[in-house]
């Protein structure tokens, strides 16, 4: 029940609320139904916590418009209203009057017959703890995570980062306790997510909900830690514990372990908002996202630059971008919509200082005061007219921040408009002539302390040197994935691609992959020979390409991306494969100066 989200939840409640379980006598693996019921139901979820004295909002479980009008009497206003065994926030949202609670309700009881009137935490900071436990007991926090976005806007719709970047040592292990405890008390057996409202000001928290299921977030703290939490919790639910299963990254340690990070991850929502007509671009406690991103560096600052160029909406990054048109920075720092990491770029622009920003948009101050930084390099950059000029500290803090040579030639070259193919060049040889290169890193959920025998890789500027050899011996084979899930793309060109790493290794080559959406297969590390989660964009894939020496680089099997790039590796003499469709009884390749589809 736990591994098929949201719906496969409900399904299986009603499967045993109707008695047809124990019709059938077939048995429930981990999570006891009952167990769930407790974490779906609000009522009966802030009753289970009050027994542990664990603080949960203000609330009030009704099932009718009126008695929602009547608990909003009893809480005051504002308010948001919850609805029960739903996903996603459908059906939630904030109310300031009685007029919007009645329009809301009314909203939310299409989701569900049983919705949650609870006090507005709306500001407060948005933290969640993945936990694992077995049947004896044993249980870990697998990942904490942070929304860069205060409590008001849904997980789905915020910027994730993880580990926590904000909290203090004491927030962070009360709130990891909490959640040990919580798990205990609720009697999970496998994976879960607690998540939290924090007060800025002080260490007051709320428990908003608990997810006894694996979710969104558990894929990305899988992704982002390289701990298999599905894996762990399909056996936890066979019955195992926790020290009886191997760590599938160091071959030697157990799972009985809290993964530690050397790394900063971001996860950011990508919209499709502008394919629809009419459609409100703000974004809020429900979801509207249709895909995302994960990116992964040494310093926050070098996580979100990436992760911008990820989402494949024409940014470069956080600067070095045209200029917002049509939009007031005030109030979409107040008012969000899919443009407010912009927005913050394009206030600081402004000369806006951290401050006023924080006040619109109740953002914590570390993250703007990191996205400052950003924006204070940008300056430097434009203060020269050649790449000879530049210092080398600057170029390579530059590259340190997430600068993509491409931003850095529209900052020193001052184009106005595309910046031509050759500018790129021109600051990649530069940067190589200074051997200002980027350095692979292993992600090996222990920061270096166990040897890793695992290939999943990311590349930074922040390292000295490759945490892996290279054998250049002409045997690899380089897949470009299709990158954020978007309205027209989605698994199928995973499909193809997976297909594709499938039928290399079968034909004794080395398989490569290059792909950094945390939702697909063919970002699982035990798919390929390599995994380089990291960008699909023309600078990274020649990094790679420089590094592996490949035979080939596959780009007709992950959609608009790798197509795009075929012409400009053309350009740079890489060799590329196009896959005929015999792909799936071998690897049949032919030579071409243009991409083909596959039929």
């Amino acid at each position: 029940m736990a591994f098929g989200g949201q719906t496969a939840l409900n399904c299986g409640t009603k499967l045993y609320l109707s008695g047809v379980l124990e019709k059938y006598n077939l048995e429930v693996l981990g999570t006891p139904v009952q167990s769930i019921i407790n974490t779906e139901d609000r009522e009966i979820f802030a009753n289970k916590l009050r027994e542990i004295d664990v603080k949960t909002p203000i609330s009030l479980a009704v099932t009718s418009v009126e008695e929602a009008v009547k608990a909003s009497d009893e809480i005051g206003f504002p308010i948001i209203v919850r609805a029960a065994y739903t996903l996603g926030g459908m059906g939630s949202g904030f109310c300031y009057n009685k007029e919007e609670l009645i329009s809301r309700a009314e909203n939310a009881f299409s989701y569900s017959d049983q919705i949650l009137v609870e006090e507005s935490l709306k500001g407060w900071k948005e933290v969640e703890y993945e936990v694992v436990r077995d049947k004896y007991n044993n249980c870990i926090t697998v990942c904490n995570m942070e929304n860069f976005d205060p409590l008001g806007i849904h997980t789905g719709e915020s910027i994730v980062v993880a580990p926590s970047q904000t909290l203090s040592n004491s927030e962070y292990h009360k709130l990891r306790e909490l959640a040990i405890k919580i798990i205990r008390h609720i009697g999970v057996v496998g994976e879960c997510n607690v998540q939290y409202a924090l007060d800025p000001e002080s260490e007051d928290y709320r428990v908003i909900e608990v997810n006894a299921r694996l979710s969104r977030s558990s894929a990305l703290a899988s992704k982002a830690t390289g701990y298999p939490l599905a894996f762990v919790a399909a056996k936890l639910g066979l019955g195992y514990g926790l020290h009886e299963l191997k760590n599938s990254v160091t071959k030697t340690t157990t799972t009985f372990f809290e993964p530690a990070l050397d790394y900063v991850v971001c996860k950011i929502p990508r919209w499709d908002l502008n394919k629809f007509n009419g459609v409100s671009k703000q974004i809020g406690s429900s979801m509207k996202s249709v895909g995302e991103i994960m990116s992964i560096g040494r310093t926050f600052e070098e996580a979100i630059q990436k992760g911008l160029r990820m989402i494949g909406q024409g940014m470069h990054g956080f600067v070095a971008n045209q200029p917002l048109k049509g939009i007031d920075v005030k109030t979409e720092l107040a008012e969000p919509t899919d443009q407010r990491i912009y927005a913050i770029a394009e206030a600081f622009s402004l000369g806006m200082s951290v401050d006023e920003i924080h006040d619109l948009s109740k953002i914590d101050h570390w993250f703007l005061e990191k996205l400052k930084n950003i924006s204070n390099l940008e300056i430097e950059l434009k203060k020269y007219s050649k790449l000879e000029d530049l210092p080398d500290d600057l170029l390579r803090n530059a590259k340190r921040m997430g600068y993509s040579d491409f931003q850095i030639a529209r900052c020193v070259f001052k184009s106005t408009s595309e910046v031509i193919g050759n500018d790129l060049i021109k600051v990649r040889a530069e940067r190589k002539k200074r051997n200002i290169l980027p350095v692979v890193k292993q992600i090996d959920t222990m920061a270096g302390e166990f040897p890793a025998q695992i290939n999943y890789l990311y590349m930074t500027y922040s390292g000295s040197e490759h945490d892996i050899d290279y054998e250049k011996d002409g045997k690899s084979v380089v897949v470009l994935g299709s990158g954020a899930y978007r309205i027209g793309s989605s698994v199928e060109f995973d499909w193809c691609s997976v297909n594709a790493l499938n039928t290399i290794r079968e034909q004794k080559y080395r398989s490569v992959m290059i792909n950094y959406n945390p939702e697909t297969v063919s970002t699982d590390y035990d798919i390929c020979d390599r995994l380089y989660f990291d960008e699909l964009s023309f600078e990274r894939v020649l990094d790679v390409i420089d590094l592996e020496a490949p035979k080939g680089v596959i780009v007709s099997v992950g959609g608009q991306i790798p197509n795009n790039l075929a012409m400009k590796l053309n350009g740079q003499q890489v060799l590329y494969w196009v896959l005929l469709p015999k792909i799936l009884t071998g690897l049949k390749t032919v030579r071409s100066s243009r991409p083909c589809w596959m039929s």
